[in-house]
């Protein structure tokens, strides 16, 4: 190995346990790195691959002691059918229309995220989330990523209402692309919509970008057994899992 080659290598870390989000009474803790050598594109890619998530530039998964119960998962985006409930979710929402824009942070994206958070991440750890801590979170990146926005119209007094007069912001996700799919890395929407079920639409809005830019996959994350908060994920198959044979199909 060369001095050139030992500089491109990413150094690896270990966080302190802290208590796991995701089931009572256990600790959590993580490797990670940073996405700041000379090919953060790349190696973004390989350490998705291989079960690590992104978070501005660094890249993380899970190492906990004792514990395996956080899966990576991700849909085989050729295989998926379109079941009734999913059908019912795309009707309720055939007048919303997607735009893809740039990792930049609008005060409109954060005021429908404080939303999101207030109503259902209140005790989470992106609770006390500022307009900064956002700009980081988008516009903090070294790779290729950007934000869907969806937007439905809004008539008031027989005028339509929101940014540019496109239409009003109901959900968001920040999506970074990989050279073999699209990874949903953080995903957000206005939390009295309930009966549009947003955030099931927003990944099957994905999966159909995967089909159409002919990538074959749709990175969920985490899906951890025995979690309410990622039950969801489940629903979405044919769903890949990451285990010590690589990947494979999550069995039913």
């Amino acid at each position: 190995m060369t001095e050139h080659d030992s500089k491109r290598l990413p150094q690896f870390y270990i966080t302190t346990p802290q208590p796991c989000p995701y089931l009572a009474g256990l600790y959590e803790r993580k490797v990670f790195t940073h996405l700041l050598n000379n090919s953060p594109i790349e190696l973004n890619d390989m350490l998705s691959q291989s079960g690590f998530r992104r978070s501005q530039n660094i890249a993380y998964r899970p190492a906990c002691d004792g514990c395996n119960a956080c899966v990576s998962v991700r849909i085989v985006a050729a295989g998926f059918k379109l079941e009734g409930s999913f059908h019912r979710v795309l009707q309720r929402n055939e007048d919303a229309r997607a735009t893809i824009r740039p990792a930049q942070a609008t005060s409109e994206q954060f005021s429908l995220l404080r939303g999101y958070l207030d109503e259902r991440h209140w005790d989470g750890g992106m609770a006390d989330m500022t307009m900064l801590d956002y700009q980081s979170m988008v516009e903090d990146t070294t790779i290729r990523t950007s934000i869907i926005e969806y937007r439905v119209p809004k008539t008031e007094d027989g005028a339509v209402v929101g940014r540019a007069s496109q239409g009003r912001l109901i959900a968001a996700a920040l999506t970074d692309m990989l050279s073999d799919g699209l990874s949903m890395v953080y995903s957000f929407y206005e939390p009295d919509e309930t009966q549009r079920s947003l955030g099931t639409y927003m990944i099957l809005d994905h999966v159909r970008r995967a089909l159409a830019l002919g990538l074959p996959y749709v990175y969920l994350g985490y899906w951890v057994d025995g979690s309410k908060k990622m039950a969801y994920k489940a629903r979405f198959k044919p769903l890949e899992a990451l285990g010590p044979e690589g990947w494979q199909l999550l069995e039913e």
